[in-house]
Order: C-alpha cells, then sequence, then structure tokens
C-alpha cells in the first residue's frame, strides 16, 4: 500500500516541471482590465481553493496568527483582483471572467479537529474566515459568493463549531437548491451546472459496519437523493466537492489496516457507483497540499486516460508555506478548462502556471 508520503513526493515531482509563468506584485497591474466580463451563455467560471489553514494565535489569546492573517488576506484580495485582468497568450488569452463564485474545498481552519479544549481557538479562525470571505458576496472581504466544505482540520467526527456555522451559513446561503437533512451537505446551481457539496468524504455505504475514521454525516444518502431530484435523466453536467483525494482509497486493503485510511474503501466503491449514472465533469478536492489534475475510473491509477476529471487543488493559503497555489475552472459549451494561479512568496506576488488542461464534457 503506498503511503502518504511517497503519494505526496510522486505529485510534486509530477508536477514540478510545470513552472510558473513570471509573477507581479500584489500592487501591480496584472494585465489589461475589462470590468469583470461575463462568460459566454450557457458557460460557468469560478476558482477552487483548498487548505486554508486560518489559525489562532498559538499564545494562549483569542487573536490571529500573523503569518496566517497575512496570507489568507492576501489570497482574497488576488480572488477579488483577478476578474477582468488577462490570461497569457500562451494559455489561450483573453480574459479571466467575472467568477459565479469560490469553491473552497475544505480545511478552512486549523484547530477544529484537536479536541474540545481548542474549540475556542478553532471557533475564533471560523469568525475570521467569515469575515475575509462572506457569504453571498460582499458582506466580507471577498466581493464573490463562496460554497464552502469542512476538512478533516475542520472537524474529523462532525463536531465542533466549524460545523455548527456551515450549517447556520447554509440557511442563509443564496441560491441552494438543496440541503441534507442534517443541514451540513448542499447543491446548487450555476449557469445550468449542477453542484453538490458532500464535506470530508462521501459515505457511508450500507451493510458495511465497520468503524470508519471520519465521519461521512450522511453525505452518500444525500448524494444520491439529490442527483436523482435534481439532475435524472436530464444528462445535465455535475461537479462534485469533497476534500479528500481519492486514488489513494479506491483499493480493497486487509481490514487490519482499514481504519489507517481516511476514506474507506467500500465507500469509495459506492461514490463511485452512485456518480456512475450521471455526467459528471468534476470531482474536485484539497487535502493533498499538491495540486493533481487527473482523471478516476474507481481505480488507485492516476495515469487514467479515461474517467472522471479529478481536480485536486494545492494548499491556498497554510500558514506553515510560502507556496500556495489555486485553479481557476471555465466549463463553456464542451469543454472544461483547468488553470492555476500561484505564489512562492505568501501571495505578495503570484502568476499563471505556465501549464493548461482541458476535458471534453
Amino acid at each position: 500500500m503506498i503511503t502518504r508520503r511517497r503519494f505526496l513526493n510522486r505529485l510534486v515531482l509530477g508536477g514540478a516541471a510545470a513552472g510558473v509563468a513570471p509573477v507581479v506584485g500584489l500592487g501591480a497591474q496584472v494585465g489589461a482590465g475589462v470590468g469583470g466580463a461575463e462568460l459566454l451563455s450557457g458557460g460557468v467560471s469560478f476558482f477552487v481553493v483548498g487548505d486554508t489553514h486560518y489559525r489562532a494565535d498559538q499564545g494562549g489569546g483569542l487573536g490571529m496568527d500573523a503569518v496566517s492573517a497575512e496570507y489568507n488576506g492576501r489570497l482574497v484580495e488576488w480572488l477579488n483582483r483577478l476578474p477582468g485582468t488577462a490570461v497569457p497568450e500562451v494559455l489561450g488569452g483573453g480574459v479571466v471572467p467575472r467568477p459565479h463564485g469560490v469553491i473552497h474545498a475544505g480545511d478552512l481552519v486549523d484547530n477544529g479537529d484537536k479536541g474540545p479544549s481548542k474549540h475556542p481557538m478553532a471557533a475564533r479562525e471560523m469568525q475570521a474566515f467569515v469575515a475575509d470571505w462572506g457569504l453571498n458576496g460582499g458582506e466580507g472581504k471577498l466581493r464573490w459568493p463562496v460554497r464552502e466544505v469542512h476538512g478533516n482540520h475542520d472537524s474529523p467526527r462532525g463536531d465542533g463549531p466549524v460545523i455548527a456555522v456551515i450549517k447556520e451559513r447554509n440557511q442563509r446561503r443564496a441560491g441552494l437548491s438543496g440541503i441534507s437533512k442534517n443541514g451540513l451537505h448542499y447543491s446548487w446551481d450555476w449557469a445550468g451546472v449542477h453542484f453538490v457539496a458532500l464535506g470530508l468524504i462521501v459515505g457511508e455505504v450500507p451493510g458495511v459496519a465497520r468503524q470508519r475514521r471520519y465521519g461521512a454525516l450522511g453525505s452518500l444518502e444525500f448524494l444520491r437523493e439529490d442527483l436523482e431530484v435534481a439532475v435524472g435523466g436530464s444528462g445535465r453536467p455535475v461537479v462534485l466537492v469533497h476534500h479528500v483525494d481519492l486514488h489513494r482509497y479506491s483499493e480493497e486493503v486487509p481490514e487490519a489496516v482499514v481504519l489507517r485510511n481516511e476514506w474507506d474503501y467500500a465507500d469509495v466503491r459506492g461514490f463511485y457507483e452512485a456518480i456512475k449514472p450521471y455526467r459528471v465533469v468534476a470531482t474536485l478536492c484539497g487535502h493533498t497540499h499538491v495540486r493533481r489534475i487527473a482523471r478516476w475510473n474507481g481505480s488507485r491509477s492516476t495515469e487514467a486516460v479515461d474517467g472522471i476529471p479529478f481536480l485536486n487543488t494545492d494548499n491556498a493559503g497554510h500558514f506553515g508555506s510560502e507556496t500556495q497555489a489555486f485553479l481557476h475552472v471555465e466549463i463553456n459549451g464542451a469543454q472544461m478548462r483547468v488553470r492555476e494561479f500561484a505564489t512562492k512568496d505568501g501571495w505578495e506576488t503570484g502568476g499563471w502556471t505556465a501549464q493548461q488542461w482541458s476535458f471534453a464534457v
């Protein structure tokens, strides 16, 4: 069984060759602005971020760690500035469209997994997240709507302040088409594309009684019901959002080691079977702190030439690294185009990675 360390090392080696386009300062012009041009009719544009890890002051107070606050504040500034600016010609040219929103693939904060004694810190971190990111666009510093899921650092089992805040936000989140019975998972539509937010992992399948490492919190049940009602046999494109990556957990392992897996292999298989009848054009995740663009055909292989496009975004605001990135995705007509915007200095500067990915939808 491949370890997480070996897997991540492979991803780093696989992505290092891409390079990053020349960077510009945050206060500099990023190209010719056009006021945030809208996509053509029927298209959708959105950013994908993950692993911001908002971190409270570790000295015992309820302030915020200065590095975490700076990195995440500058991240939001970039997300606000990029729409309407020029895309390099090598990446297709044109301008970055005005986004329908920003999707956050989890690990909003850093201390939600460290037990009840750290819940006050996690609550403070979540307050900082909400102040920066808002909800429906404009309430915080971010200009665009945000759709977030929780990660393992937010709550591995479904308790604590982060889960409570997400549930409360879902009651006020504009434009939702469905909310799960427990108030945590939800779905929405942007420009004819159906999106489903599924939290940390997707599960649990019926008939498997063994304990899971992380709580699925009814996400598989919600997914099945939502797709049947909202999509059915229409053939509408679907995008799915969860925190943990897929490929490592797409293979059966011995019962003796199953709890070490973050996502039970039976639940991964159940997830794949649930979405096979639908036109899933992407599954989005974070967690690995390394970007990976691949396909997923239900197997462990990251070299599959068929299957669902798998967009694993890099960490976007983690206090422990000056190297960060996020994705920009456009789905227009019969094509999905993915680009990456990155920094090597904690978002003081940023630039487009010199690579893009295209998928037929």
